[in-house]
């Protein structure tokens, strides 16, 4: 009768799993947080906002031909006086245009005296945004119907604006042309920046000029979440490196 004869190993066998070290374990949560700030804060702004590009000089010195700006979707009634606006009005031969909102439903808008300062229910408005003070075209004087809106341009002696469609309803649009509301430049990267909200329409009873949507904290994000993926990852190289250069050596 033969007998078996179980014989010991000198080593005990390798676990099934090795654990991951502390630094692999943070350096995969770090990538995961930087994926989801980076994908997460793009996805946002591509549902939130459009880019659109300014053909002309009109709305200069605040935007200038070629620059491609993002605005974010808006209906008209969140539009207030101050906003730059980008809309569409069959009546001004259907094309995007982007100009600046000066006067709402209900208001007098107007530009008088020797000065040609615009006005709105009979109160001055300084305007430091415009390209040129002083002379700025023939004067007028509209009440704007409810429900609409009269748009200027910045660069108000090369403009097409509501003063060149005086007389269709006064030159005004419907508020629901608005398709969304100007908040940065996005391109060229000299001009990168965010709109400053206007305040000098501050001091009028009505809708004011909007405060910033969620843009500059989305930025913030999505450029952090690329940052924290391209350092987690040349950190793991450089420590990968290091282990190969000490498992050489030893």
């Amino acid at each position: 009768m033969s007998s078996v004869v179980e014989q010991t190993a000198d080593h005990p066998t390798a676990p099934a799993c090795v654990r991951r070290r502390p630094a692999a374990v943070l350096q995969g949560v770090a990538l995961a947080l930087g994926l989801v700030l980076m994908v997460g804060g793009f996805a946002l702004i591509a549902i939130d906002y459009r880019p659109y590009n300014i053909p002309t000089a009109s709305m200069h010195p605040t935007l200038r031909a070629g620059d491609t700006v993002l605005a974010r979707k808006v209906g008209g009634g969140d539009i207030g006086r101050g906003d730059v606006v980008v809309f569409r009005d069959q009546a001004w031969g259907g094309e995007l245009m982007v100009k600046r909102v000066v006067a709402v439903g209900g208001d007098t808008v107007a530009t008088t005296g020797a000065d040609y300062r615009l006005t709105v229910n009979g109160q001055p408005v300084d305007e430091p945004y415009l390209a040129t003070q002083g002379h700025q075209g023939a004067t007028f004087s509209v009440t704007v119907p409810q429900g609409r809106l009269f748009l200027l341009g910045d660069n108000r002696v090369g403009s097409l604006d509501s003063r060149t469609h005086l007389e269709v309803d006064g030159g005004t649009v419907p508020a629901d042309a608005v398709e969304a509301r100007v908040e940065a430049t996005a391109l060229p990267f000299g001009r990168m920046g965010l709109l400053g909200r206007v305040t000098d329409f501050d001091g009028f009873t009505g809708p004011k000029a909007a405060r910033p949507g969620p843009l500059e904290p989305l930025v913030y994000a999505t450029l952090a979440g690329a940052a924290l993926i391209l350092v987690t990852s040349a950190v793991g190289g450089v420590a990968g490196l290091a282990r190969r250069f000490r498992g050489r050596s030893s």
